[in-house]
């Protein structure tokens, strides 16, 4: 980057680290920054979604739509993350792969399954072997939300129940003898209320999903975490103009700075959306 970087064999110590600093491959570990705050910004939502459906059906009157809300929030949550990320998005992604098959490949005599091997025809791979770089980092940046969206969703889908369950019984009998019918009365009154009930646990699962994410490297993904263990081991022939020891410590010690960073401001955020949400309503600190 530094027009002083082209003999690094010359440089002085200040200098050094300036041109070590901003390499191509540090430049990776800054955006990786980026490719997890992206992360949090699309699977909290996603998630939320997925509770919220789930937690719709688990309290739901028709007994197959109960059974399988039920039945999401407590396999989920039943089986250990990385077990779950680790069969997952190979399931996920052969399943979209066999779905893509049975569409375009119909005349496909062989069978997909052959031993270990999962076998589909070239049209029907995601993504495409010819597909450009980009095409392959994004898929795989979507199974990875995709695949946390689903697991913390069954967390936010229990947080979601419990909450909605905690609504005091009289308000949902008032809003009856008013002549609400049940989808007016899930709309105008448990829905609104639901969230005081449901901020604290919410607030857990956000903090939670933070810690979380150096899962990425399990998925695939090139994310901090797997950067600051390829660029803090030792260098010597993987980056010969910068060689160092192992300075692993060094980065992770700058991954606990920010994520302790980023959680300190989630509290203060959280704080401020908890006040708003409870103004006016009378609750056990006695405001």
């Amino acid at each position: 980057m530094f027009s002083f970087c082209t003999d690094p064999s010359t440089l002085e110590t200040a200098q050094w680290f300036a041109c070590y600093l901003t390499t191509g491959k540090h430049q990776l570990f800054y955006w990786s920054f980026l490719t997890v705050l992206a992360l949090l910004a699309i699977t909290a939502p996603t998630a939320l979604a997925f509770g919220f459906g789930g937690a719709i059906a688990a309290r739901s009157n028709i007994p197959p739509v109960a059974w399988f809300g039920k039945g999401y929030i407590a396999i989920v949550r039943g089986v250990p993350d990385i077990a779950f990320f680790l069969f997952f998005v190979i399931a996920l992604d052969q399943g979209f792969e066999w779905l893509r098959h049975q569409m375009l490949c119909p005349d496909w005599s062989e069978p997909i399954r052959q031993g270990n091997d999962f076998l589909v025809c070239p049209s029907a791979k995601l993504p495409l072997s010819n597909a450009p770089q980009w095409i392959h980092e994004v898929y795989g940046f979507f199974l990875a939300v995709l695949t946390f969206a689903i697991v913390f969703g069954a967390f936010a889908a229990n947080v979601l129940f419990g909450a909605m369950r905690a609504i005091p019984r009289g308000q949902l009998e008032a809003a009856e003898s008013y002549g609400m019918t049940p989808r007016q009365t899930f709309w105008r009154i448990i829905v609104p209320q639901m969230w005081v009930y449901a901020l604290p646990g919410l607030s857990n699962l956000w903090m939670v999903l933070i810690k979380a994410t150096p899962l990425l490297f399990l998925l695939g993904v090139e994310d901090i975490v797997y950067w600051a263990r390829e660029l803090g081991g030792t260098a010597l022939e993987r980056f010969s103009d910068y060689p160092h020891p192992d300075w692993r410590l060094w980065y992770f010690l700058a991954l606990l700075i920010f994520y302790l960073a980023f959680t300190r401001v989630s509290e203060a955020v959280l704080r401020r959306i908890n006040a708003r949400l409870t103004r006016g309503q009378a609750t056990i600190g006695g405001t």
